[in-house]
């Protein structure tokens, strides 16, 4: 019942910027942490920005200075404003939130989603 969609990934020159949003719908009473991870093919995902319920943001060394993470609770939305970009950003970004859902007749569920992914290429 609860789905996450990302989008804005795309090819883009080396020193580039880029702006991912992740949208989270369904049944939910409310997002906690939520945060965008990265993952290259043969290798593990890896966090790339992390921003809590209480806006503290969190960010990979690797990224540091140049991505930054923001949430608008009204949209359920999350964004990731990527600049200075170099081909070693190149990667599947997938949307991560943990998300209270209200499953009706007084029941509730505590998961972690993950969106389907947007893919972003930096070009020499």
């Amino acid at each position: 019942q609860v789905q996450l969609v990302e989008s804005g990934g795309g090819l883009v020159q080396s020193g580039g910027s880029l702006n991912l949003s992740c949208l989270a719908s369904g049944s939910i009473h409310s997002i906690n942490a939520v945060g965008w991870y990265r993952q290259t093919p043969g290798k593990q995902r890896q966090p790339v920005a992390v921003i809590t319920r209480d806006g503290i943001t969190n960010y990979d060394p690797s990224v540091e200075g140049r991505f930054t993470i923001s949430r608008d609770y009204a949209k359920r939305s999350v964004y990731l404003r990527m600049t200075s970009l170099n081909v070693e950003d190149t990667a599947a970004y997938y949307c991560n939130a943990d998300i209270l859902s209200n499953l009706g007749s007084g029941r509730w569920h505590q998961g972690t989603y993950w969106g389907q992914g947007t893919q972003v290429t930096v070009s020499t």
